[in-house]
């Protein structure tokens, strides 16, 4: 039986060998990178990368066991410069030592260390001092600077399958040495099914629902109701960081399926970030955005829909307001797509950058004053409601520099079928 029942099972479940590990095949496996450079005795500075619950300190202790080496560990939401030298001092009397010894330092959360702290590692680093392993769930391109992240091997972790998470709560029902000693069928298997999906790819957070819905099995003698299984799992959230890569993949996917026209995956990926805790008002201003971007005049109507929704949510709030959000999220799904404006628009903004402050033509000047008369404003000007059609045909309203300049190219899609026929009408 467990002696150490004290430790949290997730601790106590710890791998404590590659072969253990779970998940992560593509690093770990016969022939992965990260397990050829550990037989090989080439430990790199890496930088761990992946969801909350993965593995990454997992990992970081394995690499100092296999390499025999000094581990020592940081958290960069509590770490300073200080401690940082500190660290360096005993990786460098370990290196000095009669025998001598290598040093993995670890850095938790390396994402949160300043470029400061992260310059303070550089010189380490590159002397081979310490074996810098850092971890983080964000972005290292966004979040390390360049220095130090081309110092460092990048390893994508992945979070855990659901045969993943369901091999990890038999392991620990079933190890009678550290786990929770029981048979597989202390829980029945909706519980066990039901955890799973709880845990969304998080090994830790399994392990805690798990260590939780054994408990409280046990003090109900039998009496195992849906009721309690909601009591021990509660309302968990997806993965989602409202500042962090999470979110913006997300709003990306629900930006990507609108523009593709599969109004399913769009309302899935909004349900997916209320459910994570994103702040309704953003997407609102997201789904105004798509309106304007990939719809455009090929259906005008889209954008005040998405503006009828955006004051039905201000109006209404949570979860009431959702709902109108959601209805135009539907209707720009499936609406007739044009991005002819969005394009038009960024090649005007391209134009006033590369030309300057280019004269504005003589005639469609405004002449207020009798000395801008006199200095010919406004003269030749034709009044398009006094000519056929109130369209003053061949009058020119760009600078002559950009004479016959055209933006706006209308698709043969909605109702950009018909401005198209009047634009040629027009230009005719």
């Amino acid at each position: 039986m467990n002696t150490d029942l004290q430790r949290p099972l997730a601790e106590r479940m710890r791998p404590r060998t590659l072969d253990e590990v779970l998940g992560q095949e593509h690093l770990c496996a016969a022939g992965a990178p990260l397990r050829v450079a550990l037989e090989a005795g080439r430990v790199p500075s890496m930088v761990l990368w992946g969801p909350p619950g993965v593995g990454k300190t997992t990992l970081a202790r394995l690499v100092a066991q296999h390499s025999a080496a000094q581990f020592l560990t940081l958290s960069a939401v509590m770490a300073g410069v200080k401690d940082i030298r500190e660290a360096m001092a005993k990786a460098q009397l370990a290196r000095a030592a009669a025998t001598p010894r290598a040093t993995v330092l670890f850095i938790d959360e390396i994402h949160r260390f300043n470029k400061g702290q992260q310059d303070a590692l550089l010189p380490y680093v590159e002397d081979g001092t310490v074996v810098l392993i850092g971890a983080t769930t964000e972005n290292p391109s966004f979040e390390l600077n360049g220095a130090l992240l081309s110092r460092l091997r990048v390893f994508v972790l992945r979070a855990l399958t659901a045969d993943a998470i369901a091999a990890l709560l038999a392991r620990a029902l079933t190890d009678a040495e550290r786990g929770l000693g029981a048979a597989t069928d202390a829980l029945p298997t909706a519980w066990l099914e039901r955890i799973t999906a709880a845990a969304d790819g998080d090994a830790r957070r399994a392990l805690i629902l798990l260590e939780t819905a054994y408990e409280a099995a046990r003090a109900a003698a039998g009496t195992l109701d849906d009721a309690l299984l909601e009591k021990v799992l509660g309302h968990g959230l997806r993965r989602f960081d409202k500042g962090g890569e999470n979110f913006y993949d997300q709003i990306s996917a629900l930006h990507k399926s609108v523009r593709g026209s599969d109004p399913d995956a769009a309302l899935y990926w909004y349900a997916r970030m209320l459910d994570g805790g994103a702040d309704v008002a953003y997407v609102v201003r997201r789904v105004v955005r798509m309106a304007s971007e990939d719809i455009g005049l090929a259906d005008p109507r889209a954008l005040a829909l998405a503006l009828d929704a955006a004051a039905a949510y201000d109006r209404l709030g949570s979860p009431e307001g959702e709902l109108a959000v959601a209805e135009a999220i539907v209707y720009l799904a499936i609406a007739a797509k044009s991005n002819a404006v969005y394009t038009a628009y960024k090649a005007a903004r391209d134009t006033v950058e590369k030309t300057g402050s280019l004269e504005v033509p003589l005639h469609i000047r405004n002449a207020p004053t009798r000395l801008m008369k006199t200095l010919g404003y406004g003269k030749g000007y034709r009044y398009d409601h006094d000519e056929a059609g109130a369209h003053a045909a061949g009058q020119q309203y760009f600078p002559d520099a950009l004479s016959g300049t055209r933006y706006y190219q209308p698709t043969n899609r909605g109702l950009e079928t018909k401005i198209a026929q009047r634009l040629a009408e027009l230009r005719r």
